[in-house]
């Protein structure tokens, strides 16, 4: 048995369900989840006619590569969307479809860490997708993090950092929008980072999958390929980008995303993906191309979350210390208490569900920058969010 698997923690939803064991919920009250970051509005209806149209190809073993028709629709998406030119992004070299971006993120630490170098680091942020440890790990390497604190916009002080760690650094994960704390990475830090990516020699793997839910149509998030060409590096040297339908297509369950970038080292992933077994359904392919090429309904979404960001923090306005993010779907509020008191008092008072902060975080020189915090997932129906708000409110002036 791979003795590296000892090294990983209980999931935070396995933390979360011990939390609350034994516990129930006092007022009988409808249960209301702001735990999961799993979108619940509807999924585009000509997403689910394409899979029902083409059901017919689950008699088809897909390519890992994908069909040229999908790795053409995403770059032409990417092109326009990061502003790379009409043909800023290979469709044939740059481009590589995934399963969604847990298991591609999971994947390129395998492929990317080599752990016969001296001490290699996989550098991550600090609240982070828990994925980066986990794929750090058992990729051989040890992680190394980076606190996101509210004094630096949540955003890690790169400034701060050692050089021994750049030195011993192989993998950056960035991860704008931040997951938990929605902020984003501007173009002036992203450009510092290719700097050193050049200067020590390590890749960056920026995980984009919150871009789409934003809230000034005009001002979209930065992504890491838009700081690239904007310095005249068109061939994303030591870059690469993950994004999804999940969030921003509300299709979680259709498992479809894409990598981006730097065609090398996409060449050595599509090698371990090839024996990694990971082909995307030929069906759920062309249902993302169709996802892929509509935009209408990404803006209708993210018109539904400006909905219910307003609602809420009109509702939490001097209750609890929180803001709205950047961009993302999540709110990631101070609490009076700590923060597993407060959701498991929460869930028993109001049967809400939120996730404690330091489950989504470790303690690095004392300090865990989760603790006394939490994290909201604004999924639900407007009507919910809200409901849920006026419930902490009840619970924050009640304890």
């Amino acid at each position: 048995m791979n003795s590296d698997l000892q090294k990983l923690q209980p999931y935070p939803f396995e933390k979360l369900a011990q939390l609350f064991a034994g516990v129930k919920h006092e007022a009988g009250l409808p249960h209301i989840a702001l735990s999961i970051g799993e979108p619940k509005h509807q999924s585009p209806a000509f997403v689910k006619d394409s899979i029902i149209h083409n059901i017919d190809k689950l008699a088809v073993y897909p390519t890992t590569k994908g069909l040229p028709e999908l790795r053409k629709a995403i770059s032409q998406w990417a092109c326009k969307r990061f502003e790379l030119g009409s043909e800023g992004l290979c469709p044939d070299t740059e481009v590589l479809p995934v399963n969604g971006t847990r298991e591609a993120l999971f994947a390129f630490a395998q492929v990317v860490a080599d752990r016969h170098q001296a001490e290699p680091l996989i550098v991550s942020p600090n609240p982070f997708y828990q994925i980066y440890e986990g794929a750090a790990y058992l990729a051989g390497v040890e992680p190394h993090f980076l606190p996101c604190l509210p004094e630096n916009g949540f955003v890690p002080d790169y400034d701060s950092v050692p050089e021994s760690v750049w030195q011993r650094c192989q993998l950056l994960f960035l991860c704008s929008p931040g997951n938990p704390t929605g902020a984003v990475t501007d173009e002036a830090t992203l450009h510092k980072l290719i700097a050193l990516a050049d200067q020590y020699d390590f890749v960056i793997a920026s995980d984009e999958c919150y871009s789409e839910i934003y809230f000034d149509e005009t001002n979209p998030p930065v992504g890491l390929l838009q700081a690239c060409k904007n310095l005249g590096r068109t061939d994303f040297k030591r870059c690469v980008v993950f994004h999804s339908l999940s969030k921003r297509s509300n299709l979680p369950g259709l498992r479809s995303g894409f990598v981006a970038g730097d065609a090398d080292i996409l060449a050595a992933f599509l090698k371990y993906r090839t024996y990694h077994g990971c082909a995307m359904p030929v069906q759920h392919q062309l249902a993302s191309i169709a996802a892929w090429s509509d935009e209408s309904h990404a803006q209708e979404n993210r018109r539904i979350y400006q909905q219910k960001f307003s609602s809420v923090l009109n509702v939490l306005d001097g209750v609890l210390d929180v803001q709205r993010p950047d961009a993302s779907f999540y709110l990631w509020p101070k609490t009076h208490i700590a923060d597993t008191d407060f959701a498991r008092g929460l869930f028993q008072q109001q049967h809400v569900t939120v996730l404690p902060g330091r489950y989504l975080s470790r303690t690095i020189n004392t300090i865990n920058p989760g603790e006394n915090r939490v994290r909201m997932a604004l999924v639900a129906p407007l009507e919910q969010c809200t409901e849920a708000a006026e419930r902490i409110k009840q619970f924050v002036q009640s304890s």
